[in-house]
């Protein structure tokens, strides 16, 4: 029986985009105001979600899993940092990792199929996703406890 495919937002869903700002320096911090998924750099300083790891090995499963993120295109290291920022925290560069051959980026979440998608925000086609779309952080899922709650 094949598995329901679910796809993971990174920003704000499994990697912290917060906790990278306090390792920004306050100038590059004002440099890039209003714009800071910009600074070269800061994809790489993100530390997890709490539970975002856990939740994602007790996910993999019952749900054929996939990160589905946007990068911005202003950013030259951004794509690089995402997908070294997978391998560090899913496990590393071959097969063993969680999300081996399995990162699409994309700024039109809606044109991918799948029956369920995890994001903090209905950006970048995520709002006309086709499946189901959990709003990460809204007050229905506010963590991933409640995430899994619903999934499991």
């Amino acid at each position: 029986m094949k598995k329901p495919i679910v796809y993971i937002d990174m920003d704000g869903v499994l990697a912290d985009f917060k906790s990278a700002l306090t390792k920004i320096s306050p100038e590059l911090i004002d440099e890039f105001a209003g714009h800071h998924d910009n600074i070269p750099g800061i994809f790489s300083l993100m530390g997890p979600v709490p539970g975002a790891i856990e939740a994602v090995y007790a996910l993999k499963d019952k749900y054929d899993l996939y990160i589905l993120s946007s990068s911005p295109w202003e950013n030259p290291t951004a794509l690089g940092d995402k997908l070294a920022w997978v391998k560090k925290y899913f496990g590393g560069e071959g097969s063993d990792n969680v999300f081996f051959r399995k990162v699409i980026f994309s700024s039109a979440k809606n044109l991918s199929r799948g029956d369920i998608l995890i994001d903090d925000r209905t950006a970048n086609g995520a709002g006309e996703f086709p499946g189901r779309l959990i709003r990460f952080g809204s007050s229905e899922f506010p963590n991933w406890q409640s995430v899994l709650d619903e999934l499991l």
